[in-house]
């Protein structure tokens, strides 16, 4: 069974697993379907707001896509869900792609 449909079935069981849903992402990201990974990113995000690289990965893949307004727009976001979460190492890494993309 390949890794998205495995993670799929997953999710079917339980689909809070925040493990799950980011892997799904990242798989239909390294697939090359960004509008799915986006899909699901948004998800993960709605369910789990301070799932903090949720924001990073995000934004990555939106700057991947061209989207770069909304990836900047999401970069904001996660810098916030750092700050809340005290998660000082994702918050410089956002920082630092936020400036990357002005």
């Amino acid at each position: 069974m390949d890794r998205i449909a495995l993670l799929s079935d997953v999710l079917a069981q339980n689909p809070d697993d925040t493990f799950a849903r980011y892997g799904l992402a990242l798989e239909h990201a390294k697939a090359g379907d960004l509008e799915k990974s986006l899909a699901e990113f948004h998800d993960l995000l709605t369910r789990h707001p301070d799932y903090t690289p949720g924001y990073f990965m995000t934004a990555q893949t939106l700057a991947a896509a061209g989207r770069t307004d909304e990836a900047k727009r999401m970069l904001v976001d996660g810098i916030s869900s750092a700050q809340r979460t005290g998660n000082a190492h994702a918050q410089s890494e956002m920082t630092a792609m936020l400036e990357e993309l002005k």
